[in-house]
């Protein structure tokens, strides 16, 4: 997948927290908010707060969805909050290879 489509992906899926979400598709997306976040940052820092909140839903469904593919729930996002392990667990739970495809996906909603 390429960064282009990664970025409309999971642009398009705004709020869909079902399904899998590639390693690709994911880490290509986390690079352009980084990216996009940082060029507004040189413009204003209102401009990229404004930017962070409107790219918090789609990275929050995004990274949901990357757990899925890993045969986690999407509650484990929670551990991030742990200061400074839980961090690295999170990056770590987002970057191994995902399951296969017939396994079922995780239903974070019973």
């Amino acid at each position: 997948m390429t960064f282009q489509e990664s970025v409309k992906v999971c642009l398009t899926k705004y709020s869909d927290f079902s399904g899998r979400a590639s390693r690709p598709e994911y880490w290509w997306y986390a690079l352009f908010v980084i990216l996009a976040g940082a060029a507004a940052s040189v413009f204003s820092q209102k401009l990229s707060a404004l930017f962070y909140l409107a790219v918090l839903l789609p990275s929050i469904a995004a990274a949901t969805r990357r757990l899925h593919d890993t045969g986690r729930s999407g509650w484990w996002q929670l551990v991030g909050f742990v200061p400074v392990i839980g961090t690295l667990v999170l990056i770590v739970f987002l970057a191994q290879r995902g399951t296969s495809e017939s396994l079922p996906v995780v239903n974070d909603f019973g």
